[in-house]
């Protein structure tokens, strides 16, 4: 595997915009030790402003003893120049600027695998979709840098049915807008960009009481059945075990990161088809 060429006793931080909010700090292992897998690492907080990229600071440093170089990203969230199209722009621009990074560092990106936890788990998710995305639409068009798995940590998976519970005080609404736009929420929906032509593993901790183990649930079953490939992994703990290393829930991450490293994902390409009907409606 490719070999970082810069010291990393400190991220390096990339801005990918003008706003504050655009920038991914790259974490790598110390000069000389070998990466083997590369992990964007997408925050939660239910897309509003309160929370930040210092979110994922601690998993990137877990990730990078073991091996991985990570691209903690941060975006413009809603109460801070975000929601919708901003949110949305920012996580593939932020994704696709990873490629510059890349280069400059001799990454290999062959292995890219997204790591979401809550509204990040959404982000990453939707981000595994763009390909599929109409002409126009916030993220549209071929990636820089093509996502090859998923690992959600309870992930906001189903956010018509996260919208119609009122999670954490409208946060759907509050990305979103206005819910009479309907083609809007579609194209925000994990659910309804199923299938994925890359797998996708949720892991959710069973007294999760901030974002419903059932979110994960839906998106797992109705991704299955439609031919992709998703699984659900079910952890002690509560919403916040997932991102905490040293849990038993942190290691079932780890675990899942794994597989997407070595390639045991059991993936295979999208049925055909797959991603070509525009989640605004009609085919294209």
């Amino acid at each position: 595997m490719a070999r970082p060429q810069k010291p990393s006793a400190l991220p390096q931080r990339y801005a990918y915009g003008d706003h504050p909010s655009q920038f991914a700090d790259l974490h790598l292992p110390p000069e000389g030790a070998a990466v083997d897998g590369v992990v964007v690492i997408v925050h939660g907080g239910y897309w509003r402003s309160t929370y930040g990229a210092e979110l994922g600071t601690p998993l990137a440093r877990d990730l990078v003893s073991r091996g991985y170089a990570c691209w903690n990203l941060e975006y413009r969230r809603a109460g801070g120049g975000g929601g919708w199209p901003a949110t949305f722009d920012d996580v593939a621009a932020g994704i696709d600027h990873l490629a510059i990074a890349a280069a400059e560092n001799g990454l290999d990106l062959t292995r890219t695998t997204a790591l979401g936890h809550s509204a990040g788990g959404h982000l990453a998710v939707w981000a595994a979709g763009r390909e599929g995305l109409p002409a126009g639409s916030p993220g549209a068009g071929v990636p820089a840098v093509p996502l090859t798995a998923v690992v959600s940590q309870a992930g906001v998976l189903d956010l018509a049915a996260a919208r119609d519970l009122g999670l954490s005080d409208g946060a759907v609404e509050n990305l979103l807008g206005a819910p009479e736009d309907a083609v809007r929420y579609r194209l925000a929906d994990p659910m309804t960009a199923v299938p994925l032509g890359v797998p996708v593993y949720a892991v959710h901790g069973k007294k999760d009481v901030t974002v419903p183990l059932a979110q994960s649930e839906a998106y797992v079953r109705v991704a299955t059945e439609a031919g992709a490939t998703a699984e659900l992994v079910v952890v002690p703990g509560d919403h916040f075990a997932v991102i905490t290393p040293g849990t038993k829930a942190w290691v079932a991450v780890v675990a899942q990161l794994e597989r997407a490293r070595a390639g045991r994902d059991g993936s295979r390409p999208a049925p055909e088809g797959a991603g070509r009907v525009p989640r605004g409606g009609r085919p294209s």
